[in-house]
């Protein structure tokens, strides 16, 4: 008993001084960048689903013979599908586990894609297009978790980031093949990640905060020797996730309720808040849409989806070098004053055309500010909000309260979905000066309420945001 009490003496006290476990040096093992890829495969196929719509609403509209309404439906089914799925996600990724979990994705997502590429009518295209929506839905909390979980902390930002890069890839393949490629034959390609990541879950390591949480202590060190290295002593991160792990669960009995204590009552507030903004602000609905807007302001669809799909991965970039340079608060500030002057400026260049002045200048108008938009969305409101849930919950509330988060992404990205068309219809400037409120109103919320988070371990970030000692 007492040696058992002195070497928990030693690992709280480890916890408590992290500068003495502050052993990173800088090295990124080729485990942790196979696993990071293999995770932000499906992300990819998550990318395809979210610009499937806008490349391929000519021509199912015509072969299916669907209504504008038909149509909308069927874009907005992936966040139903992805709302049910953000419902599950955090309770199947800590019964399975994370790499478990990723598979269960793989199979709602090359089930949804096969069943749109074989469609004869709307009711497969609506199930495919849910079923999609439930596996991307689980892929939106899983992976920035996993890869937050076995990143080291000096890189964690950018290596998280890397599932919206990946998702921003997979929008360029379709905006820039969409509309040349048959809408079929895109759906095929979209499952391919899936099918890849299956393959390659065989070779990475499950996360050894999940295993600590499920009592796997050996496994623990085993799972951190794999991420760090044969040779890299583990001992120090593996006491301070084990340690912080049993903290947390004898402070709580990890029930729904323990989200509302005071203490959490900041983390779950930014994640919410963040998840909130994210959508509000419109990205959704003018992903989802985008050919509709070129062909409203009179801007030649195809040109327009080409030149996007080009940008949209170095614009990722941006975002990826600098977010464990600058921090996530910079950064999601200027991405909200970003969109919020590129929406802005869309409907003042439709506000210009109902006016008829420069109507001819419209659609380059449009054009440009739809791409200053995605610019700085790419930099921060676009995935950082992702990053920073994967980061801010300790494993004992990560469960009820990640899930919360993600459904409030899902629900709120549909109602955006759902509702862009008719209020594009009603009112094309109006639909972006509402988007531009958004945002200008997010700026108070970020610079208030949102924490910086790089630089930190997830045990030390998690303690100080929560007072744990």
């Amino acid at each position: 008993m007492v040696v058992e009490e002195e070497e928990n003496r030693g690992m709280e006290e480890g916890l408590l001084l992290p500068h003495q476990n502050d052993r990173d040096d800088r090295h990124v093992t080729a485990c942790v960048i196979l696993s990071t890829f293999v995770a932000v495969c499906s992300s990819f196929s998550y990318g395809c689903a979210a610009g499937y719509t806008s490349g391929a609403e000519t021509a199912i509209m015509k072969e299916l013979d669907l209504s504008m309404a038909q149509f909308a439906a069927f874009g907005s089914f992936i966040n139903v599908g992805g709302a049910v799925g953000a419902l599950f996600s955090g309770q199947l990724a800590v019964i399975l586990g994370r790499r478990r979990t990723l598979w269960t994705c793989d199979f709602f997502c090359i089930f949804g894609w096969l069943a749109i590429a074989f469609a004869k009518n709307v009711f497969w295209l609506d199930l495919g297009r849910i079923s999609l929506g439930i596996g991307v839905g689980l892929i939106s909390y899983v992976v920035p978790v996993y890869i937050a979980e076995i990143t080291p902390k000096h890189v964690r930002g950018a290596f998280t980031a890397s599932n919206q890069l990946l998702q921003n890839s997979g929008v360029s393949l379709i905006y820039f093949f969409g509309t040349v490629i048959n809408w079929r034959v895109m759906a095929v390609i979209g499952a391919l990640p899936c099918v890849l990541q299956v393959i390659g879950i065989y070779y990475i390591p499950e996360s050894p905060r999940w295993l600590a949480k499920v009592g796997s202590s050996k496994e623990v060190e085993s799972s951190l020797h794999r991420l760090r290295g044969k040779d890299f002593d583990v001992s120090g991160e593996s006491a301070e996730i084990q340690v912080m792990t049993k903290m947390l669960e004898e402070d709580s009995k990890s029930s729904f309720c323990d989200m509302f204590q005071k203490k959490y009552r900041r983390t779950l507030v930014v994640g919410i808040g963040l998840m909130l903004i994210q959508q509000l602000c419109g990205a959704s609905g003018i992903t989802y849409y985008s050919n509709a807007i070129f062909r409203r302001s009179g801007f030649p669809e195809r040109l327009g989806s080409m030149i996007f799909g080009v940008f949209v991965i170095p614009k990722s970039l941006v975002g990826l070098i600098f977010v464990d340079r600058w921090g996530r608060r910079p950064l999601l500030l200027a991405s909200s004053v970003g969109m919020s002057i590129g929406s802005l400026l869309i409907g003042v260049s439709f506000t210009l055309q109902q006016m008829n002045v420069l109507p001819e200048l419209t659609g380059v108008f449009v054009f440009v500010n739809i791409l200053v938009y995605f610019g700085f969305s790419a930099i921060g409101i676009g995935g950082l909000p992702w990053v920073i849930m994967s980061e801010i919950f300790p494993i004992n509330i990560k469960v009820s309260a990640g899930t919360i988060v993600a459904l409030t992404s899902w629900t709120s990205g549909w109602f955006v979905s759902y509702a862009f068309n008719f209020m594009f219809e009603w009112s094309a400037a109006g639909t972006f000066y509402i988007f531009a409120a958004v945002g200008g109103m997010s700026l108070i919320f970020i610079w208030m309420v949102v924490p910086e988070t790089k630089g930190k371990s997830l045990e030390e970030l998690q303690a100080s945001l929560t007072g744990t000692n």
